[in-house]
């Protein structure tokens, strides 16, 4: 179980690093756009990529 998390927060770091790698200057805007939006806006973002990723999970699992 903890190198099924591990592994998993590795995967993050990739998919993160190819963003950045492949095309910095999109991700600096969008970077920005996101520091533009209120709180409440980020919140509701927060929970909807938490449900999707949960739901993700279940299938894949």
């Amino acid at each position: 179980m903890p190198g099924d998390l591990l592994a998993a927060l590795c995967l993050v770091a990739v998919i993160e690093g190819l963003f950045l790698f492949a095309a910095p200057s999109v991700w600096r805007r969008m970077a920005e756009q996101v520091r533009q939006l209120d709180d409440r806006r980020l919140r509701v973002i927060g929970a909807v990529l938490v449900a999707c990723g949960l739901a993700a999970l279940a299938l894949v699992r």
